[in-house]
Formats: C-alpha cells, structure tokens, sequence
C-alpha cells in the first residue's frame, strides 16, 4: 500500500559537495536531471525542480518542437539517445536558448 507524499515537482537534495550550487544550476539525479530552485549550501537541504519547461542554452542548430534533448553543461542539444526532455517550443538556428520540458 502507497501513502501519498508529496505531489514531486520540487524535491528535497541534500548538497554533498564542498561547493555552493547556485540557484538555476543543473544538477544530475541518476538518469534525470534537476534544476536548484534556491542556493543549496555545502552539506545542506535545498529544493531542485524536477518537472517544469526551462530555458537553456542551445547547441548549434534549429530544434523543432517535441525533438528530445540531453542537457550537458547547462547546455541543450539534440539527443541521440539519453534524453533529459524535449523541446517545449521551436527554436531557430540564431536563438541562443531553447524551452525544454525536462524530465517528460
């Protein structure tokens, strides 16, 4: 039996590192990817949204809305497998960023 928690578009991570991860940074959770929703100290608790549309950088190229993406570095391409989302909107070869549903 299931006890409803929460509704999991922001969770809980705990900063094991020795450095500051600011607030919009991308943050790695396995196979998925997160964005910090605040500043999370070195050893303290902080939220990442984990569902949600996010403006990131773009790759070279025009993406086409529903193309899946892998997030590397802040940084959104086209996937060729290992995707992190999908694009949320059509971006142009001349746009430096594209929306992204991360997670979906």
């Amino acid at each position: 039996m299931a006890e409803y928690f929460q509704r999991g578009e922001s969770l809980d991570y705990k900063n094991a590192t020795d450095t500051l991860i600011e607030a919009g940074t991308v943050v790695t959770i396995g196979s998925r990817i997160g964005v910090a929703g605040c500043d999370i100290a070195p050893g303290a608790v902080g939220s990442i949204h984990v569902e949600g549309v996010f403006a990131f950088a773009k790759g070279s190229g025009a993406l086409t809305m529903g193309t899946e993406v892998a997030i590397t570095n802040g940084t959104a391409a086209a996937a060729s497998g290992n995707a992190n989302g999908y694009v949320a909107a059509d971006a142009a070869a001349s746009d430096t960023t594209v929306l992204v549903k991360i997670n979906a």
